[in-house]
């Protein structure tokens, strides 16, 4: 029998905005009043968190927050520090950069030890243009992979996209993946190039966005269109 969990504190899982759009219109509208007593943020990038913070309210003092910085420069030592002040009883609120903290983010790492440590985890509902790209492509929804970014290098690109493909049509399951957006371009003609003609292939981009696009075709009649995806940020599925 498990016994019921007593926690000295709590960790909440923030979301953030996935494109220039109002707070209002995609994140819970009861977010500010369930985080404005928190007081130590671990984020990104802390000019981003202090922007995105001020906009939920201006009654966030900022001036009284503390931040921690979680990206691919911090130090994995330092990571167990940030959740000290749990100890005291403290909440902590874990931000993402954009859309939900811990998908397609580096926010895992501090949930695990939230655990770890019997420190309580709170999930806010948020967008995701992963799963909102899936929602909105008629691809499987029960069974799929996301993928990151694709290879840099040509021949391994070209590699990888023929194993998606393969692994599509063996599994039946959506093969989701992305690319920086300069690069979006490219590897649109890329997949063109080398994916079969009956092979459906959604791109969406700018999700959440007054410009958003997404748009399921075969691939033989993808390559009737003229798009440019460049500088857009884009979600693939095949």
């Amino acid at each position: 029998m498990i016994k019921e969990m007593n926690f000295k504190s709590c960790l909440y899982l923030i979301p953030n905005l996935i494109g220039a759009t109002d707070v209002d219109d995609v994140l819970p509208k009861n977010l500010y009043s369930q985080i404005s007593h928190i007081r130590h943020f671990i984020v990104e990038d802390i000019r981003n968190a202090r922007r995105f913070l001020r906009s939920l309210s201006k009654d966030f003092v900022i001036d009284d927050l503390t931040f921690y910085e979680l990206n691919k420069h911090t130090e994995i030592e330092r990571i167990e520090d940030y959740l000290k002040v749990s100890e005291q009883g403290l909440d902590i609120g874990l931000l993402s950069e954009a859309g939900l903290p811990c998908v397609a983010d580096p926010g895992n790492l501090i949930v695990q030890l939230a655990h770890k440590k019997n420190i309580r985890v709170k999930p806010f509902s948020g967008p995701s243009s992963i799963f909102m790209a899936l929602m909105a492509s008629g691809m499987n929804g029960q069974n799929f992979a996301f993928n990151g970014y694709l290879p840099i290098d040509n021949s391994q690109k070209i590699s990888k996209i023929k194993s998606l493909e393969a692994r599509s049509r063996k599994e039946n399951q959506s093969q989701i993946f992305m690319d920086t957006p300069f690069r979006n371009d490219k590897l649109l003609s890329d997949l063109l190039s080398t994916l079969n003609s009956e092979t459906y292939l959604c791109v969406a981009s700018n999700i959440s966005c007054e410009d958003e696009m997404i748009i399921r075709k075969k691939v033989a009649d993808w390559k009737k269109i003229n798009i440019s995806l460049n500088k857009k940020p884009c979600i693939f599925i095949i």
